[in-house]
């Protein structure tokens, strides 16, 4: 329960400290796993100090023990080693200090440790973080290589040397970080983060030369594992040798065997680019000589056609029937206007011969009544009845004599 203080009424430091203790007694005895950072067994003592330490965060808790407690682990355990420990929370008064006291201590086995990165392999694969669709591809050139390696280690000198021995060009930007121990993941996961918010960095290698299933543990921890997964630009892991493979493996946009693979992987050789770019123009020179042959061989293909040999050849043919089909279509022409001359001329003739002034022209007459009606029968006209005859050369007016 929350206490009533105030400043008038405040509680003294001791007082505090055995309201804190209190709380903390009511905790139990509780197991603990952690990694043995610092441990202290000074000879004579009946009591041995370590420190257990988180190996995912920088959180660590004082924890001691009796001398016949950790002399059953005692030579399988030690610095950097991953236990077990059943401890019953204790808080010394005096100095405000938390502890552990172990009633037991047991070493983490690496085939616990193994199964336990089973399962945890098993709950990234679930939420997708090793699938195949979020790998990113690796730039063709990067200007600027980050690395994350210890410091003055194998690791760091193969992969300097092999990708400046490819491409001498290249940049890198280099964070030495502890690769094992209790100090491994969470220098790791800071230098993977600020490489990956450098903008100039075009891809991340981290690498480590190997070793045990314990030194390698680092690398398969789920923050550094989600940490990578964050990233936006490609990681590269190159951790150990061909055998070994932690969960970084799994997440990493690309799984180099080894640092030396990973410079190989990721930096170009400048000879096989120089060769290829050769290959290359070669190949376009071949083409292009192909492409002119054929083109000149058409060229030759078609000057040598007779059209092109004697261009006026189809124009002079051409002349010689066009004059051909005007004379005929002269003569024709003259025919049909001859013949329709004659035709006209029969026509006009008969016309003459059958119109009524060639009658007329004969000593022929045509009578005619006033009202210009002609008569053709006597019955027609009656006694003294004047008509009008019309003859060839004019007309007059009789009257009918009876």
């Amino acid at each position: 329960m929350a206490l009533s203080t105030s400043p008038e009424t405040p509680l003294p430091v001791g007082e505090v400290s055995r309201l804190i203790g209190g709380w903390i007694e009511r905790l139990g005895a509780v197991w603990v796993e952690g990694q043995i950072t610092q441990l202290s067994r000074r000879p004579g003592a009946g009591v041995v100090f370590l420190t257990l330490r988180d190996p995912s965060y920088d959180i660590s808790v004082s924890v001691t023990c009796y001398r016949q407690v950790f002399d059953t682990i005692a030579d399988v355990v030690g610095e950097g080693a991953r236990v077990v420990v059943h401890a019953k929370p204790e808080w010394y008064a005096p100095r405000g200090q938390l502890s552990l006291r172990a009633a037991e201590i047991r070493p983490v086995g690496v085939g616990e440790l193994l199964a336990r990165l089973e399962q945890l392999k098993k709950t990234l694969a679930a939420e997708g973080l090793f699938a195949a669709e979020r790998k990113k591809p690796l730039p063709f050139l990067p200007q600027l290589v980050g690395l994350v390696c210890g410091r003055a280690s194998a690791a760091e000198r193969d992969v300097l040397e092999n990708a400046r021995h490819r491409w001498p060009a290249v940049r890198f930007e280099v964070r030495n970080v502890a690769v094992q121990g209790v100090h491994a993941v969470p220098q790791v996961v800071q230098a993977v983060k600020e490489l990956d918010a450098t903008d100039d960095v075009d891809v991340i290698i981290v690498a480590r030369g190997g070793g045990s299933v314990e030194d390698l543990l680092p690398f398969s921890d789920e923050q550094l594992v989600r940490a990578v997964a964050s990233c936006r630009t490609p990681v590269v892991s190159a951790i150990g040798h061909e055998p070994d493979t932690p969960l970084l493996d799994y997440v990493a946009d690309l799984r180099a065997s080894t640092p030396t693979d990973a410079a190989k992987r990721v930096v170009p050789d400048v000879g096989e680019e120089y060769e290829r770019v050769r290959q290359l123009r070669d190949r376009a020179r071949r083409c292009v000589r192909s492409l002119v042959e054929r083109e000149e061989r058409g060229l030759a293909h078609a000057l040598a056609r007779p059209c092109m040999e004697d261009p006026h050849r189809m124009i002079d043919e051409r002349e010689d029937h066009i004059a051909s089909v005007l004379d005929r279509g002269r003569r024709t022409l003259r025919h049909l206007l001859d013949r329709a001359d004659s035709e006209l001329t029969h026509t006009h003739a008969r016309v003459v011969a059958l119109s009524p002034a060639a009658t007329l022209r004969r000593g022929y007459a045509v009578l005619q009544k006033a009202d210009g009606h002609v008569v053709r029968d006597p019955g027609e006209v009656t006694a003294d009845e004047a008509l009008r005859a019309r003859v060839a050369e004019g007309e007059f007016t009789v009257r009918v004599d009876t």
